[in-house]
């Protein structure tokens, strides 16, 4: 079954939310100027999920990632956070616990409701310096302010959050999202992705000026504009320090191997968006999660033979995965402004935007 991204009639480049999911909520706070550039997302389940996670790139910098594993305790967590920071910037995790506990949410230890342990998986970009001060990175106070600010509409995307100080390709990079449903049988299930691109490898195609996954939304740029481009996104020597980390959620009700099939799946959307992905200078980590809100029509008998199995049906929803994270990595860069040194892909090449007119 073929899946069609969310795209919005006013701008096809904002392709819908990880808020799409019912339940998931969505929080940024950066800071940018005098020596500041990076920021924080996080991501607050209230109701809880499941929850897996899929690390492929070489140099990842990550938080509670053992805690997902299906053979351990922890079956449901209620955030997840990204961050800048690189590893300095996984204390902004400190901060999201101590918003969850305020609010009495994580495993249970104890016989009372304030006697918990929030478990916060968290996954890192490398973005020190980029500000100008080596020293200025996201600490608990970002965390906290993140978590704080989540919510089910209006979150922002481009050069916000974790991915203010994000770079990719050499262009300003960003937080990205998009959305889509599957009607699977009788049931409709929504699936989801966030993407904080800071990547080695570079979101656009050198040749046509356009992004690899561009949905034929976009208008080849100028000769003059593809120039520039080619400046902007030269190669570094030497290749700088990167990372592209998301989440991709899901209403449906998944086990936690089957949720950490859906975190697999998006990896290759990021391949398909990203060129080349998964490096020895990228930390790339995608998150799964699963609100259990929706169950998969029910196989004949269990046996799983018909064209209705569960496998089929996963199946389907494990390629919509990659489709959602895909779109939201091509978004992180399309909606990116220029804040920094990096030059930002709409502002090298504005002409590509003029079709959004026709």
């Amino acid at each position: 079954m073929a899946t069609t991204i969310q795209q919005q009639p006013t701008d096809p480049f904002q392709t819908g939310s990880l808020t799409n999911v019912d339940g998931v909520l969505v929080g940024h706070h950066q800071r940018s100027g005098r020596g500041w550039q990076t920021g924080t997302t996080a991501v607050i389940v209230p109701n809880g999920a499941v929850a897996a996670v899929d690390v492929r790139g070489g140099g990842p910098g990550t938080r509670e990632t053992d805690a997902l594993d299906a053979r351990n305790l922890v079956d449901r967590i209620h955030a997840i956070c990204l961050t800048g920071g690189s590893a300095y910037g996984l204390a902004a995790a400190d901060g999201v616990m101590a918003y969850l506990e305020h609010r009495q949410l994580g495993v249970p230890v104890g016989p009372h409701p304030y006697e918990v342990v929030p478990v916060v998986p968290t996954a890192v970009i490398f973005d020190l310096g980029r500000g100008g001060s080596f020293a200025n990175r996201p600490g608990p106070a970002f965390g906290e302010r993140a978590a704080r600010s989540a919510c089910a509409g209006g979150v922002r995307r481009g050069a916000v959050g974790a991915g203010t100080g994000a770079r990719a390709g050499g262009l300003q990079g960003g937080v990205g999202m998009a959305s889509t449903t599957l009607k699977l049988g009788g049931t409709v299930i929504t699936i989801s992705a966030i993407a904080v691109v800071n990547a080695s490898g570079s979101v656009i195609d050198p040749t046509s000026g356009l992004p690899w996954q561009s949905h034929g939304f976009l208008r080849k740029p100028t000769g003059d504009e593809r120039r520039a481009l080619a400046i902007a996104t030269a190669p570094a020597v030497p290749p700088p320090l990167n990372t592209t980390i998301g989440i991709v959620a899901t209403d449906a009700n998944l086990s936690r191997p089957e949720t950490g099939r859906l975190a697999q799946s998006a990896h290759d959307g990021l391949a398909r968006a990203i060129r080349p992905a998964h490096s020895l200078m990228d930390g790339d980590t995608i998150f799964g999660l699963a609100t259990t809100q929706r169950d998969l029509p029910a196989t004949s008998n269990g046996i799983l033979r018909d064209a209705m199995s569960r496998a089929a049906l996963l199946n389907q929803l494990f390629a919509a995965s990659a489709d959602v994270f895909a779109a939201a990595c091509t978004d992180a860069v399309l909606t990116a402004r220029t804040i920094g040194v990096a030059p930002a892909y709409r502002d090298v090449c504005p002409s590509a935007f003029r079709a959004l007119a026709t």
